[in-house]
């Protein structure tokens, strides 16, 4: 792969990407990290292909604006926790601490992001913890572990073996938001698809499920503004 650039303001990197499978050029624009990705036929020239991206190139701008933008975790940064926004502040502490609006890290810059995302995952597995053992009651069925992981293609997931995984970037999102994807993926303990019985056992346990999933939709992508590489 290839990286060439449409010169504006600012310039738009475009990775070029060669398929075989491909039958026609298309142009994708990542919903989490705004990656531009312009897959080619293999007998397509170059030349061609960038100008298919210029062509749209209004349409990048409009989808690139609408991303949100990264943010770096720093004192006096402010993040979302569980649907509000906290900010970063050194102190004497030994470990993060909140205390309202504030949360309270140890007073080393270099250590910030990963004392926050140990912070983070804690504070997720406690609370999904609490939903899935709620929502696993309520259903009547029990469930194996809970893994933590950070993950873009999905929020959660249930195993054939009734593990349960989930992005630990929940924590950041409103309540209601963890909850319903809690329940979701509990519900998938009795129903391991997505059919009106699944989704009549998902409204039981999170009745506006609808709600949620449209926020999640709207605003997952704002979950993974807040970067640590």
């Amino acid at each position: 792969m290839a990286t060439r650039i449409l010169p504006g303001d600012p310039d738009i990197a475009v990775t070029l990407r060669r398929s075989s499978r491909a039958r026609r050029m298309t142009l994708r624009v990542g919903r989490v990290d705004g990656a531009v990705t312009l897959t080619l036929p293999p007998r397509v020239p170059e030349a061609e292909g960038l100008e298919f991206a210029r062509a749209r190139e209004s349409w990048l701008r409009g989808h690139l604006s609408g991303i949100a933008a990264r943010v770096t975790p720093a004192f006096g940064t402010a993040i979302p926790l569980e649907g509000r926004m906290v900010t970063l502040m050194p102190g004497p502490v030994r470990a993060p601490r909140l205390d309202g609006g504030v949360l309270i890290l140890p007073d080393d810059a270099d250590r910030i992001a990963p004392r926050l995302v140990a912070f983070l995952r804690m504070r997720a597995r406690e609370r999904l913890a609490a939903a899935c053992d709620r929502h696993a009651a309520a259903l009547g069925r029990g469930y194996g572990r809970i893994t933590l992981r950070d993950t873009r293609s999905r929020w959660g997931s249930c195993s054939s073996r009734g593990d349960l995984m989930f992005s630990w970037r929940l924590i950041l999102a409103p309540p209601e938001i963890l909850d319903y994807v809690a329940a979701h993926e509990v519900a998938h303990l009795a129903h391991m698809d997505h059919s009106p019985a699944f989704w009549a056992a998902c409204a039981r346990l999170c009745p506006d499920w609808r709600a949620a999933r449209d926020w999640l939709r709207r605003h997952g992508g704002e979950l993974h503004a807040l970067r640590f590489d």
